[in-house]
């Protein structure tokens, strides 16, 4: 898809009438409002209904002016219904028209209008070299009818827009932007409101052409926000901008959502280009979620409206959309050996049109196909051809040109050259990650390197046979998992709307939940909530800022931070799963054999978990689910850590740290039988817990919070009110989330006893219910002063969205991102019994030894403080000891694990 090759523009015309041509002067007033509120179809019928009340042979002046008018008005209508040619062919009858009026600045002023109508319709078709000409013939003419006749100031704020839209299909924001502001300039002065949200949704185009995302979905929400009450019609336009700054972020599913909403409102309107778009956007956005042949279907219904509509360059790019799904069929597909030629001959027709960044697109997609089929020197002399990218090249196309350069170096051998290409590719995608604002983005951008990390890391896994190489895989899988938990959290940006939108989401959902147990309809209570939900993304997107990456930790720093611990990192890029093993200070890389196995047995272990939560489960179906639950937990342990897994002797019984690999994620590590009892800290990558480890432990207040409809059973937080006498208690009506956020931020410990839910499809949604609704995930990512230490009493919140690129992100994953040391959470259902067990017994353990905390403040000595900390808690009172100590006395129904440093 084409981020540059064209947007909607604006009709540029006035709505005078006069000299006996009162009614087609009307039927055109009426037009100019239907068309400007996104039906240019019933616009259409309203301009030729105004033809038909001006006579051809009506001669007089004013009667001429308004058939030009209508003419100017008809051609962009006509074009947008539809007809390129049929809107041209009008356009071609005014000009004529025009040119014979007697006065010279009606005359200009005509032959401006009628220009610029001409341009924009050549620029919706992608001409964008034509139509920048007639731009800039046309506006000096209309400046000087704003001077010497009665233009209407809103013909030149709208041509001055158009040009703007016109540079930015062009490429040149500097153009663009002057452009833009001058329009606003306009805008201001003259009040032309709706012109005003429409340049200011252009602004946030001229913003994602220069890779700043989060300032490109703000101004879209402007517009948004404006059209809402100014015209409706128009949503539909800043929806597909939405989502295509969303696709540039990796967010296909929430791009997704909004053209879902878009596309049936076009399809009403009938606006042919905007839903062709919309349809190229839609098969974008599955082509980043897999669905390939929804990919297919989207890309050419809209290939076959642009062709229809006569505009070449738009089909072509909506070939390419369809051609990158098939090349990426063919490329999963090892029996198949497709033919380079279709994209070959699609790069030479999109270089025709002037499409040079797709037409490089096209050719890389012929070199990976020429690659599959041995063809090894025709694709090194193809990609040759591939020109340097361009300053505004699409992030997406940077990468597929170093994933390209590494598969033909690997081809000839250079296996160095491959890694180098990986590596530079990597540094490109990071420079477009820094500049993201919330969390969500973050983790977003991660789905463009997939397929390079996969390449980058399966190489040195092949090649790894020393402890060297096995340094090697460690530090490429550190350089491409988990990026988002890299980076320094700043305080989030206060933002009333975004607080008012949380506290109604809250409001519903607590009213779904009451629904639904009072067996009531919630279909548009849901509706309600998912709109709710996009709304605070959204405003999350630029009102909360990551800031300065940490540098990826290298093997020799992990080594050194480890000390004594041993660290597991699991690795899976292609059929087989593998764990770089760091103990002693020594690095050891160890086989598993096919993770698919690996996986599925962890998959089932997790249901039986599940199935075995409930506290009063009858004995004969607890025993039932507990024997196929050791069957599964024992046969997990034999592949992970039997006689071909990870020798024992690696272990000894020393502190893990275990870095998991997709479906791994899920499992509870300490139930394992060769881990049971042992302390283990789990992370998402091995650069995240250096970072959690660097934390230091808080001097805040302790935390103790206890929501609502716990049974009986639950009552660990009477006990931990005897562990922890002058902690923070928030019980019954005084545990709101207000109060929670509040006592949390700075806190040393918090502890929250409360039902949980994990939201799979937006893991930032997870919640704990408290007094008067959920506490979100979200909410407590944006945390000033994140507590360091923070205890999850319910279920499932350790569990995470498995993002692309192993990006895990959830409850617990948004509090260990934004600053917290230690998460302990579960990442099954839990019994209330067997959580209020757990936790009791896990906090007494902790606060039995209390340690005495680093006291030394200078940052030159903070290091050596924290590894002595760490020795002297060692002894059983440190959070992972004192977990798996708690944890260990009924293995399968306590399935917490600790996120974080332990």
């Amino acid at each position: 898809m084409s981020q540059r090759l064209s947007k909607g523009g604006t009709a540029a015309d006035s709505t005078t009438s006069g000299n006996g041509v009162a009614a087609a002067a009307d039927l055109r007033g009426k037009a100019v409002e239907v068309a400007a509120a996104g039906r240019p179809a019933e616009a259409v019928k309203l301009l030729q209904l105004a033809l038909q009340a001006l006579p051809v042979d009506n001669t007089d002046i004013g009667a001429v002016t308004m058939r030009i008018r209508v003419l100017v008005s008809l051609g962009y209508t006509e074009a947008e219904a539809g007809s390129v040619p049929g809107g041209l062919a009008h356009l071609g009858t005014a000009n004529a028209l025009a040119s014979g009026l007697p006065d010279r600045a009606r005359r200009a002023g005509m032959l401006g209008l009628v220009d610029s109508q001409r341009a924009l319709v050549l620029h919706r078709t992608g001409r964008t070299a034509e139509a920048l000409e007639l731009f800039d013939r046309a506006i000096p003419l209309l400046e000087g009818a704003l001077t010497d006749s009665d233009l209407d100031p809103e013909v030149l704020a709208r041509v001055i827009m158009n040009r703007g839209l016109t540079y930015i299909a062009d490429g040149k924001p500097g153009p663009a932007e002057a452009d833009m502001q001058r329009a606003l300039a306009l805008a201001d002065e003259h009040d032309l409101s709706r012109l005003r949200a429409k340049a200011q949704g252009n602004l946030g185009d001229i913003a994602q052409l220069t890779g700043d995302i989060p300032m490109a979905l703000d101004h879209y929400q402007n517009a948004e926000r404006a059209f809402r009450m100014l015209a409706p019609g128009l949503l539909p336009r800043t929806q597909i901008d939405l989502a295509r700054a969303l696709l540039a972020a990796g967010l296909a599913e929430d791009a997704a959502r909004y053209l879902d909403e878009a596309l049936p409102n076009l399809r009403e309107q009938k606006v042919s280009q905007d839903l062709a778009e919309a349809e190229i956007a839609r098969a974008a956005a599955a082509l980043l979620e897999g669905d390939l042949t929804l990919a297919k279907k989207l890309a050419e219904s809209a290939r076959r409206r642009f062709v229809k509509r006569g505009s070449e360059p738009w089909a072509e790019v909506a070939a390419l959309t369809k051609v990158r799904a098939e090349v990426t069929a063919a490329l999963s597909d090892d029996s198949t050996r497709p033919s380079a030629a279709a994209p070959a001959r699609l790069a030479e027709r999109l270089a025709s049109v002037g499409l040079t960044d797709e037409a490089a697109l096209a050719r890389m997609l012929a070199v990976r196909l020429m690659l599959r089929r041995g063809r090894v020197d025709a694709a090194a002399q193809l990609l040759d051809e591939v020109p340097p990218p361009s300053r505004i090249e699409p992030i997406d196309y940077k990468v597929m040109r170093r994933l390209c350069r590494a598969e033909v170096a690997l081809a000839h051998g250079q296996k160095r050259t491959a890694l180098a290409q990986a590596k530079a590719g990597f540094d490109e995608l990071g420079a477009v990650r820094d500049r993201m604002g919330g969390l969500d983005l973050v983790c977003g951008t991660a789905v463009h390197g997939i397929e390079l990390g996969r390449l980058a890391v399966g190489l040195v896994l092949d090649d790894a046979r020393t402890e060297a190489d096995a340094r090697r895989v460690l530090a490429w899988q550190e350089r491409t998992r988990a990026q988002v938990y890299r980076y320094e959290p700043l305080p989030a940006i206060d933002d009333p709307e975004l607080a008012s939108r949380v506290s109604e989401l809250r409001t519903v959902l607590r009213t779904v939940q009451q629904a639904r147990l009072e067996r009531r309809a919630v279909a548009h209570l849901e509706r309600r909530s998912a709109a709710l939900q996009r709304e605070v993304s959204r405003l999350g997107w630029h009102t909360s800022h990551w800031g300065r990456p940490r540098p990826v930790a290298s093997p020799a720093e992990i080594i050194e931070r480890l000390a004594d611990r041993v660290l597991i990192s699991f690795a899976g890029p292609d059929r087989d799963l593998a764990a770089v093993i760091v103990a002693g200070g020594r690095t050891n890389l160890v086989r598993l054999g096919p993770k698919d196995g690996v996986l599925e047995t962890a998959r089932q272990l997790h249901a039986d978990l599940d199935a075995l939560a409930p506290d009063e489960l009858i004995e004969p179906l607890r025993q039932a689910v507990s024997q196929s639950a050791l069957r599964r937990i024992n046969a997990l342990d034999d592949l992970l850590f039997g006689e071909n897994g990870i020798p024992r002797s690696l272990l000894d019984d020393r502190e893990l740290v275990v870095v998991p690999f997709g479906g791994l994620y899920s499992v509870p590590w300490e139930s394992l039988p060769s881990l049971r009892g042992r302390a283990v800290s789990v992370a998402p990558s091995a650069t995240a817990w250096v970072s959690a480890d660097e934390v230091r432990p808080a001097d805040g207040p302790v935390v103790l919070v206890r929501g609502p409809d716990l049974p009986t059973s639950a009552t660990e937080l009477d006990q931990l009110r005897e562990v922890y006498p002058e902690a923070i208690v928030l019980d019954g009506a005084e545990a709101t989330t207000a109060a929670v956020l509040s006592a949390m931020d700075g806190a040393k410990l918090v502890h929250i006893a409360a039902h949980g839910t994990h939201e799979a499809a937006n893991a930032m949604f997870s919640r704990l219910e408290l007094h008067d609704g959920g506490l979100l995930a979200h909410e407590v990512a944006r945390l000033r002063r994140p507590p360091a230490h923070i205890v999850l009493g319910a279920c499932e919140l350790a569990l995470s969205h498995i993002r692309p690129g192993d990006e895990p992100l959830g409850f617990a994953g948004a509090m260990l991102a934004s600053g917290s040391r230690t998460v302990v959470a579960a990442v099954n259902r839990v019994g209330h019994r067997s959580a209020a067990l757990t936790m009791t017994d896990y906090h007494r353990r902790l606060a039995s030894k209390p340690a005495e905390d680093p006291t030394e403040d200078s940052a030159a000595d903070l290091a050596d403080t924290m590894t002595d900390y760490h020795r002297r808690v060692a002894s059983g009172v440190s959070p992972a000891r004192a977990l798996a100590e708690a944890t260990a006395a009924d293995p399968l129904r306590r399935p917490f694990i600790l996120l974080g440093a332990g």
